[in-house]
């Protein structure tokens, strides 16, 4: 399979940008360029502009029943092409060829269910005052939709913001990540394929904040939604604010796993290292701050230490790899600074630690055991396969450490206890927690944060509605 050039999708014709820029992408396995992405400069976001608003006024026509079943029909094509898809995936992107396939087959199910959810926004008839009075809230589609969206997982992260939209009457202009290009585009085109109409996806690609600059305050767009870093979140959601725009914002977090003595340890620790070394630690949701109760420290430091440690990191092309390299080069220096910086300040490193070879950007399976608090690891996400391990006596001085931070998006507990299961469900402050198995992320289930991690859900009925207005009419007979 070869990996393609891929061109901007604009009022449904696939082409360059109208000054024929270009930016390369590059193999992260082996720093080989592999192909080129197309640059959209203001011209081509004035064109995807308008397609978006004349794409809005037919498909928000069309009824929710229609909407549905053209979207079945573009998860069913995904799933058709998910090994071509997979393929390009681990080239742009490097993740193992296995989870670029299971992104693609989740991301056809995410499809699905946004088909079906949207046939079910309700509106309310409420009781009158007086007779002879109809009082009636509907629920319409925003209007068209701006979506931001990063090279972590470069199907996941579009399909859920491109299913809303659609599934609830809006068109939208996808601007997807220039690092990871062709898979998204294979995404929309399964939609074209499944006979959306022209204008109500647009696709394009250039420089970030030049883009979302234009875009935000731009008349036409009625909503944002972004999943990115908390700094480029802040500004971004300031920008909707001051153009009164929708934002669902989906940002940064540093999750803790909690682990207590009464816990199952065998089940913490492989279910932990499996979710710390998927996608090399490149998830917004992985966990980072181990959290350990005293008794079970040490086992837990040792045991964890071996299994991530001999995780086999590798090109994600081929069979043995179970973790693929960083999907930049600008990681590598990133988190070896943070590794370094917890070495000084006197945390020991247990394995890893060090960048491996000099081709690709590929970096060892590292743990970080007793890093004191004001080590950066510990305040900063390191996006990365790193975890730091720290110890706790109780309940209350874990809940603590926690909520440290003002991040709030994902944590993670085991405990044989159900009193301290329940506690922890309300006290830790963050949008999701998975107690005793990993069990976030799924289509019908809320995802999303809290404090600096942003609002907004991009899964579960909660994603529907900020794609929805409630319209109020009243009639008298």
């Amino acid at each position: 399979m070869n990996y393609p050039d891929t061109q901007l999708l604009i009022d449904g014709e696939w082409r360059g940008g109208v000054e024929d820029r270009w930016i390369d992408v590059v193999d992260p396995a082996t720093d080989e360029v592999i192909g080129r992405v197309a640059h959209a400069t203001k011209a081509d976001l004035d064109a995807a502009l308008k397609a978006a608003k004349l794409g809005f006024a037919t498909w928000s026509g069309i009824s929710a029943y229609d909407r549905a079943k053209m979207m079945r029909k573009a998860a069913d094509n995904l799933r058709a092409r998910a090994d071509e898809i997979a393929y390009m995936m681990t080239r742009e992107q490097g993740k193992p060829l296995v989870e670029a396939k299971g992104e693609v087959m989740a991301g056809a199910d995410v499809i699905d269910w946004f088909a079906e959810e949207a046939r079910r926004t309700y509106g309310l008839l409420i009781p009158a005052r007086a007779p002879g009075v109809t009082q009636l809230a509907m629920k319409l589609p925003v209007g068209p939709v701006a979506a931001f969206t990063p090279w972590n997982f470069p199907i996941n992260q579009v399909v859920r913001k491109l299913s809303a939209a659609l599934a609830t009457g809006c068109s939208i202009i996808v601007k997807a990540p220039e690092e990871t290009p062709a898979s998204p585009a294979a995404l929309i085109k399964a939609f074209q394929d499944a006979g959306i109409p022209a204008g109500v996806i647009n696709l394009v690609y250039g420089v970030p904040a030049e883009i979302s600059e234009y875009l935000i305050p731009h008349p036409v767009i009625r909503k944002i939604t972004f999943t990115g870093s908390t700094p480029v979140g802040k500004m971004l959601a300031g920008l909707a604010g001051q153009h009164m725009k929708r934002a669902t914002m989906e940002l940064g977090g540093h999750a803790p796993a909690i682990v207590f003595d009464d816990a199952d340890l065998a089940t913490a620790t492989k279910q932990l290292v499996a979710f710390k070394t998927r996608n090399a630690g490149q998830v917004c949701i992985s966990p980072t701050r181990f959290l350990v109760q005293e008794k079970v420290y040490d086992k837990f430091v040792a045991d964890f230490t071996s299994a991530y440690g001999a995780t086999v990191v590798g090109n994600g092309l081929e069979k043995d790899t179970a973790m693929g390299p960083l999907a930049n080069e600008r990681r590598i220096p990133a988190i070896d600074g943070m590794v370094q910086d917890a070495r000084e300040k006197g945390a020991e490193i247990t394995t890893g630690g060090e960048r491996i070879g000099n081709v690709g950007n590929f970096y060892q399976p590292t743990v970080i055991a007793g890093a004191p608090l004001d080590s950066r690891i510990m305040n900063e996400e390191p996006f990365g396969p790193v975890a730091v391990i720290n110890r706790f006596k109780d309940l209350d001085e874990v809940v603590e450490e926690a909520n440290r931070l003002p991040f709030g998006l994902a944590s993670y507990a085991y405990t044989g206890s159900s009193t301290t299961a329940q506690k922890l469900g309300v006290a830790v402050e963050a949008g999701m927690t998975s107690i005793n198995h990993i069990g976030l992320a799924l289509p019908e289930v809320p995802f999303g944060g809290v404090k600096d991690s942003g609002y907004g859900s991009e899964g579960g009925a909660e994603a529907v509605e900020p794609y929805l207005v409630t319209k109020f009419v009243t009639t008298l007979a």
